[in-house]
């Protein structure tokens, strides 16, 4: 059996919003690296919500390590901060313009959670499946029927009757007109 030897990068940084889009773009350069492109969206959407959640509510500091893991057939991203309480998932208000962000976390992941880290803070975490599951079966092709022809012959006898008497059975030149106004 060959195994994979896992793989792993680190960010160190203060949970501020110019750094958070930073760390978005280590992720996305990092998955890039390890050919996980799928991933990009799904893993810098739960890590925007994580380190938002550091800026907003960590009490102490807003040091925090991001820390991704690739292993076979998993991603795990954490986020450590140094604040002991574990957050809560609440039920968002449908107009409230926060406290959606676990919900969303949870919702993306395969699998997400928080544990406690000693007494120094929290480690929030969440995993993405590296492969895809398998697309649904495809509806089976529409009965083929004959192209539609778009515009049908008429013979030019049906048009003699037609007013000012122009033969329509030969072609004619359209009269020039000007396209400006006036």
């Amino acid at each position: 059996m060959i195994s994979h030897p896992s793989r792993h990068c680190t960010v160190e940084l203060q949970a501020l919003p110019s750094r958070i889009g930073q760390v978005r773009r280590i992720v996305s350069a990092q998955l890039r690296y390890w050919h996980m492109d799928l991933l990009i969206d799904r893993a810098a959407l739960g890590v925007t919500e994580l380190l938002t959640n550091v800026h907003l509510h960590a009490r102490r500091d807003k040091t925090c390590t991001v820390a991704m893991e690739l292993l076979l057939d998993r991603l795990t991203v954490s986020v450590h901060d140094r604040d002991p309480r574990l957050p809560v998932v609440d039920d968002a208000a449908p107009l409230a313009t926060c406290g959606r962000g676990l919900a969303m976390v949870a919702a993306m992941s395969e699998s997400w959670g928080v544990r406690p880290d000693d007494e120094s803070g929290k480690v929030v975490w969440f995993t993405l499946p590296t492969t895809l599951p398998a697309a649904p079966p495809t509806a089976p092709p529409l009965a083929t029927r004959p192209p539609r022809r778009l515009v049908e012959e008429v013979p030019a006898a049906a048009f003699a009757e037609v007013g000012n008497g122009a033969d329509l059975g030969s072609p004619q030149p359209a009269p020039a007109r000007s396209a400006v106004a006036g």
